[in-house]
This record gives structure tokens, C-alpha cells and sequence, in this order.
């Protein structure tokens, strides 16, 4: 009993079945260990697990088209669209691209192809002609699934732009110099030259598809490829991240019993992010399958006012979203009116989460921290911990990975409390980056730790702290200066909305701080008064030099804001 005294002592397992409440850690690794068992499932066995428990529980809801499906309906939609593309003649391993906001058919061919082993490409709803060109040839994509237009894109117009080919082709038979892999497209509400249409898919599949679907089951196994992620390409072309079963299975399982929806009578989710991104996807659509709840989509692109009027007539008790959605929805001016009784919880992710807008927010708001590589979550929060941990950490490493912090020079754990890059091993990493050895052995270490880029701290508890990216980084007159950091400060100004901190180019310096800062309604303020306002309370050198107030900042499609943008238009200025 000494010795195994003296031998726990200087444990870096951490057992997570509920928050951790002994400083057990004594260097910046942890491994999260845990009583509850990972999954062995494919995506068409979870949805059939709890299609068997809850057949006639409502599992989705999009409220702008007034599509409501019951576990069951959605069940039969998933195998009829499976067979349907199957009778296109599509194959376990083809890939299939699916293109726009968040609408019930996204959810269906999310299902539908990890039923039929296709792997399913998420194609960001805003990308223009040359990037969507990119995203399909990268990965070779036999088929799109795209509405007609979403705003001010027309989809089709712009397929017809880089395959002129499709209007004189036959549906499903599309023969592209540029897109050399691509068959078909799959247009979901109107009939287009060349193109398929969505009810074609669905009438596609006879008996005899049925029964080459059922028979398919066998050969799947849940370590197959299942989705390609795109990264956001701020430095360079996007990187497709290739996902498995396995990955985002038990990524979504662990997110939802650390949420508590395992225990919880019956829980609906409010999703106004996107489905295109992780934490639609895998929050939203596969923990429904796996944890049968039901998901609630708002509108098919983000809007603040009908998040609330969801929350309010759904009754959702709980909410996703990021800073900026937040930000958004507690500044409605008419935010009062609304019944928002029901929301027990949610989750802040997708970019760094400032402190004060966390208190503002919820108490029982769960703050996560992960990457689209990592399927996507790594670190949660749990419904219980304290307020200070909420505002401060990331919350703590789920159940079955490592992570460690290690000096981005010399590859060294570094001692607890000290910053350096975030790495992260375990059933999450994805299996690569479609058809780039080069960028996934850059990023994957051989002995398969993911170097995620992102600088932080974690305490003797296993909790992590967020300092920012590593190319984010401001060196000013050689002091390293994170913009994460004075952005949580400057958030404590009163007068202050959001703000944003880019390093620009500076003769003297080498960078110099800019801090972006939307005000609150209504407010006035100079830039000597937020750089007196730093004064004695931030380092000097982390006083920005320069302050501009503004209305908007340039986002992604998934509410990040493209801090190289923002430095680019702020070095002009």
C-alpha cells in the first residue's frame, strides 16, 4: 500500500467521470482516465440503437422549412437515399460533397452516406468558385448535393462555370475536364440541365439496392474514413481532415455524457452553427443519433433572433454556439421578451471565449476547446464546475485522451502553469489529411501526437487555460505578447462589446498592438480612455498602440473572426 502511495503521487492520470477536485498532476501532461468504455460502432448502428429505444421521439426539428422527422421517419429517409446512391452507382470509399446552409437534407446525407461506407465532403456553404473547385478535384468527389442558391450564391451557376460540360451531359453521367471524378449533382429544389434532382435519389433505390445496402453493412468497419473536413485555408489551400466512425462515434458520445445527456430526461439542443463545421455535425447530428436527443435548427444560416424565438417555442434546454453568436444573442435589444426559461446548459466554442462575456452570459454554459483534426472536442467543461473555471479554463481533458504542453522549440513537457504548444493523443486524432502525407506528417507526430498550434496552460487539476495560436503570436521588441490575452482584459471595460487584438508591421518594433473594439450600444469612448483604462493593470509593452473602434469584423462562415484579415486591413489604415 506505501509503494502504491508513493507511486500515485506522481500520476498523470486524471479520472474524469467527474470533475477533478485533487491536484493530481505534477507536469503539463494528463491522460484522461475513465470507467465508461469507448464505442465500437458504426454511424448506421448507433442511429439504429436508438431508433430501436425512441422510435417515435422527435429527433430534429428545422423550424424555417417546417421539417419535423421522428427517429423512425428519419431512419427510412436514410435508407431510401442510401439505396438511391447506390442505384447511382456510388461505392463504399466514393466521396460525396455536400454544399450548403443548414437544411434537413445536410442531416439525411450526413446518414445516408456513412450508411452506404461513402465518405461524406463538408463543403463550406460560402466558398466561391475557385475554392469549391479546389475542395472537390482535392478529394475527388463523384457527387454534390446542393441547393440551387443559399443568399447571394448561386450554386449551380457556379457548377456550370467550372464544368460547362454538365448541360449537355445526361444526370448522373457528367464527363468534366476540370472535375474528372465527378458524375453527379444533386440539386435539392429544382430541376437544373445535366443534374439530378433530389426526389430522383430517393426514387432511385429499389429492392435489390435495399439489400446490396443491408449486405454493405458487413463490410464496414468503424475505423473506415467517413467525413473530410475542410480547415479554414488562412494559411494556405484548405486541408481535407479525414475522419473515421471510430473518431467522431466517441467524440460525440464523450461531449454528451460530459453534458450530462445520458441522465437528463429528454434533451433538445438549440443548433444555430453550422453543419458544415464540427460542431454541427458531430455536436449536433451524431450525438442525436447517439444519445437520442432531439437537435433544433433555427434558420438555415445564423440568426440571432430566431436562435431566441427557437429556444422559446421548442423549449430547448440547451444551446451551441460561438463568442460572436452570443454576443449577438444577449445584445437583441428586445432579448427580454423572451421565455428562455428551459435552457439548463450549452456550449461556447469554435474561437476563444472571453471571460466577461462568459459571467454575462450563463453559469452553466460548458466552455470546450478542441480542432477539427480532434473530432473536434478535447477539453469540456462540466455542467458543475465553478464559475471561475468556466471563465477562466476550457474545463478538462474527456474521457480516453493525453494531451501534454510542451515548448514549441525543443519538443519538452514544460512544468505545470507554463505556456507552450497544446498537443493531443488518442482515439480523436484524425486519420490524415486527404491526400497530403507531407501536411499530415508535419501535424502528426510518429508516435501520433497532434501538434494542434494552439498555446496554453493546464494547472495541478488537469484544467487547461487558452493563450492563443502560435502563429497569432505579436512579438513586439522581442516580448511575446498574445493577443488572447489583452482581448480577456479588454473585455472588462464597460463600454466594450468585443474586441479583437492583430499585430502590425512596425519599423522600430518589428509588430506593434492593434486593438479592434466594438462598443456597447449607444457608447461613446476615445482611445485614450481604453489605453488609460490599461494603464497599471497590463504590462506596458501589452498596451496597444493602436485602437480602432469598429462596427463588424471579417468573420468565417462558423462566426471565427479571420484575424489575418483584420491585420492586413488594420496595417493599411
Amino acid at each position: 500500500i506505501t509503494e502504491f502511495k508513493s507511486c500515485s503521487s506522481h500520476t498523470s492520470g486524471l479520472h474524469v467521470d467527474g470533475p477533478p477536485i485533487v491536484p493530481t498532476l505534477t507536469t503539463s501532461y494528463v491522460h484522461g482516465t475513465s470507467s465508461t468504455s469507448l464505442l465500437h460502432m458504426t454511424v448506421a448502428e448507433s442511429l439504429q440503437r436508438s431508433v430501436e429505444r425512441w422510435p417515435d421521439r422527435e429527433a430534429m426539428a428545422f423550424l424555417q422549412d417546417g421539417v419535423r422527422k421522428t427517429f423512425a421517419q428519419f431512419q427510412q429517409d436514410v435508407d431510401q437515399a442510401a439505396a438511391g446512391l447506390l442505384a447511382l452507382g456510388m461505392k463504399k470509399g466514393d466521396r460525396l460533397g455536400m454544399w450548403g446552409p443548414n437544411t434537413y437534407e445536410w442531416v439525411l446525407f450526413q446518414f445516408a452516406t456513412a450508411k452506404a461506407g461513402i465518405i461524406l465532403v463538408a463543403v463550406n456553404p460560402a466558398y466561391q468558385v475557385q475554392e469549391v473547385e479546389f475542395a472537390l478535384r482535392k478529394v475527388g468527389c463523384k457527387a454534390i448535393v446542393c441547393p440551387t442558391q443559399f443568399k447571394t450564391l448561386n450554386y449551380c451557376n457556379m457548377l456550370r462555370k467550372i464544368c460547362p460540360e454538365i448541360e449537355t451531359c445526361s444526370p448522373g453521367d457528367i464527363k468534366s475536364s476540370r472535375l474528372p471524378d465527378l458524375r453527379s449533382v444533386i440539386v435539392l429544389d429544382s430541376r437544373q440541365p445535366g443534374m439530378l434532382h433530389f426526389d430522383d435519389v430517393m426514387q432511385a433505390g429499389g429492392s435489390q439496392h435495399m439489400q446490396q445496402l443491408q449486405d454493405l453493412q458487413k463490410k464496414i468497419s468503424f475505423d473506415d474514413p467517413i467525413n473530410i473536413q475542410f480547415t479554414s485555408g488562412t494559411t494556405g489551400a484548405p486541408k481535407g481532415a479525414t475522419l473515421s466512425h471510430h473518431n467522431i462515434i466517441n467524440n460525440s458520445y464523450f461531449i454528451g455524457r460530459r453534458l450530462g445527456y445520458h441522465w437528463r430526461p429528454h434533451t433538445r439542443v438549440c443548433v444555430p452553427v453550422p453543419l458544415y463545421h464540427c460542431f454541427g455535425s458531430v455536436g449536433g447530428g451524431i450525438c442525436m443519433a447517439v444519445h437520442g436527443i432531439s437537435i433544433v435548427f433555427p434558420s438555415r444560416g445564423y440568426d440571432g433572433k430566431a436562435n431566441l424565438a427557437a429556444i422559446e417555442s421548442e423549449r430547448c434546454t440547451f444551446i451551441y454556439g460561438t463568442p460572436t453568436m452570443y454576443v449577438d444573442m444577449v445584445n437583441q435589444p428586445d432579448l427580454a421578451k423572451y421565455d428562455l426559461s428551459s435552457v439548463e446548459g450549452g456550449i461556447m466554442a469554435g474561437s476563444p471565449c472571453p471571460q466577461e462575456l462568459v459571467k454575462k452570459v450563463a453559469s452553466n454554459l460548458g466552455i470546450g476547446y478542441g480542432t477539427t483534426e480532434n473530432s473536434p472536442v478535447t477539453f469540456l467543461a462540466s455542467p458543475l464546475d465553478n464559475v471561475e473555471r468556466k471563465t477562466e479554463t476550457v474545463g478538462y481533458i474527456t474521457d480516453h485522451l493525453e494531451a501534454k504542453i510542451v515548448d514549441p522549440t525543443t519538443g519538452m513537457v514544460v512544468p505545470l502553469g507554463t505556456s507552450g504548444e497544446i498537443m493531443i493523443r488518442g482515439y480523436c486524432v484524425m486519420l490524415e489529411y486527404w491526400d497530403d502525407k507531407a501536411k499530415t506528417d508535419e501535424c502528426i507526430t510518429k508516435d501520433r501526437w497532434y501538434k494542434t498550434g494552439d498555446i496554453g496552460r493546464m494547472d495541478a487539476y488537469g484544467y487547461c487555460r487558452i493563450d492563443g495560436r502560435i502563429k497569432d503570436l505579436i512579438i513586439r521588441g522581442g516580448e511575446n505578447v498574445y493577443p488572447a490575452e489583452i482581448e480577456q482584459f479588454l473585455h472588462t471595460h464597460p463600454k466594450v462589446k468585443e474586441a479583437q487584438v492583430v499585430g502590425v508591421k512596425d519599423e522600430r518594433m518589428g509588430e506593434e498592438i492593434c486593438a479592434c473594439i466594438k462598443l456597447v450600444d449607444g457608447a461613446d469612448c476615445t482611445a485614450e480612455e481604453i489605453k488609460a483604462y490599461c494603464k497599471g493593470q497590463i504590462s506596458h509593452f501589452k498596451i496597444p498602440r493602436y485602437i480602432l473602434f469598429v462596427t463588424s469584423y471579417p468573420l468565417t462562415i462558423t462566426g471565427k473572426v479571420i484575424s489575418s484579415v483584420l491585420s492586413r486591413v488594420t496595417s493599411c489604415m
